[in-house]
């Protein structure tokens, strides 16, 4: 009986050992991953473990997070994209034009973990949004984005003097929205700039003294009525969710005819998501709008803020070190969770995750290269992001997630 014993103590023993060294991986892991979010089985080789080494590469695809991976240097990226002589860039995204010597920035490529990212494919996506709309939402990282996939798309068109702006205005950075028409395809691609995507308002009667302006978390802006009927919107927010930008600047949140002046900032974004997600299930039709909202992309200001002597000009390639990434970003949570009770009232809304491919792109900014004119002890941007570059990834992304959806694959 007690050889027994003992001959079931040593299997015993080391299954103890190997889960010992488990969980010592899963801890050192998160420590050295501070944004990766995902499962304990999502990461690293433990993903691996769940799928058998037999599996085809349809079923690897499936499983594949474009979100997570890693940036591989790749001489040809920089052959394959659009120049800055792209007539829809804004100035202060032009950066070589604008005194960046080095190039390096625009030569690395996106590798997700497990799968290929599809190549983007401009012709075949002006085929499957033809005689559609694209919206774009938020913010002027937004504005980025939409300028990016503005040239990214030009490349797909025969004949590109019958893609313009439809209503003449200049690509300049300026409030109110732009909308570029797509001739050939009937398209537009449209950029609404609402930074809290909710209203900004007047003070309301019987205000307190240290108010000087409201956001309304229960009120859409009324740019909202235009976005009615789109095929395609990416929503973006949470730069100018922050106390610097609100509290500090005397804007506080009402909701109903009263003025909150306790309301925390994450819990104002919070309900101004709800009215968001009330507005699409009222407006949107369920089997033809795609909704992403894209995550809080980072910033890179090192040695001060801003408006501080923040800086990031010294950046040439990026982030290697993970100990130095930022964590999640509570913006994230709230998103991801407003995109989780979309679909689950069955309608077609996806979280862009962009924050954690972005965390380690520091050589990627504007920094001191800005527009013309700026004056030389302004602020470096470390906020926007010069074109070609980052936000060409983001909209790859969005590609390869419309294909996987099978986004109008039946159109002809």
């Amino acid at each position: 009986m007690q050889q027994k014993l003992q001959l079931f103590c040593i299997p015993f023993k080391i299954l103890l050992f190997l889960s010992l060294i488990l969980v010592t991986y899963i801890v050192c892991y998160n420590i050295l991953n501070p944004l990766n979010q995902s499962s304990v089985i999502g990461i690293g080789f433990l993903s691996q473990l769940t799928l058998h080494k037999s599996t085809s590469n349809s079923a690897l695809e499936s499983h594949c997070d474009y979100s997570y991976g890693n940036w591989v240097s790749d001489e040809t990226q920089r052959i394959q994209k659009y120049t800055e002589n792209c007539p829809f860039l804004d100035p202060g995204f032009r950066c070589q034009q604008s005194g960046r010597e080095d190039m390096v920035y625009q030569k690395w490529r996106w590798q997700p973990q497990r799968c290929n990212l599809p190549r983007f494919d401009a012709a075949d996506f002006l085929r499957r949004i033809q005689n559609g709309r694209i919206v774009f939402a938020g913010d002027s990282i937004g504005r980025n984005q939409w300028e990016s996939l503005i040239c990214m798309l030009l490349q797909g068109v025969s004949n590109q003097s019958t893609v313009y702006e439809q209503y003449g205005n200049p690509i300049t950075k300026h409030k109110g929205y732009l909308s570029i028409q797509f001739h050939e395809y009937n398209l537009t691609v449209e950029y609404y700039r609402v930074p809290f995507l909710v209203m900004t308002d007047r003070l309301p009667p019987h205000a307190p003294p240290e108010v000087r302006g409201v956001v309304r978390v229960d009120a859409l802006h009324w740019y909202s009525r235009k976005w009615i009927g789109a095929d395609v919107l990416i929503f973006s927010a949470g730069h100018w969710w922050n106390k610097d930008k609100t509290i500090k600047m005397g804007y506080y949140f009402q909701e109903g005819g009263s003025v909150n002046v306790t309301m925390d900032v994450m819990e104002a974004f919070r309900r101004s998501l709800n009215t968001l997600k009330s507005w699409v299930m009222q407006n949107l039709e369920p089997g033809k709008s795609h909704i992403f909202f894209r995550s809080y992309s980072p910033v890179h200001y090192r040695d001060g803020e801003w408006n501080e002597g923040g800086n990031c000009d010294m950046n040439t390639r990026p982030e290697t070190d993970y100990t130095k990434l930022e964590p999640e970003p509570p913006h994230n949570i709230l998103i991801s969770e407003f995109a989780k009770q979309m679909e689950i009232a069955n309608r077609k809304v996806q979280f862009l995750n962009i924050t954690y491919l972005t965390e380690f792109r520091k050589d990627g900014h504007p920094s001191s290269h800005r527009e013309p004119g700026t004056p030389a002890n302004a602020p470096q941007d470390c906020s926007h992001w010069c074109l070609p570059g980052v936000p060409d990834t983001w909209n790859e992304l969005l590609y390869a997630k419309l294909l996987k959806i099978g986004f109008r694959t039946k159109m002809t």
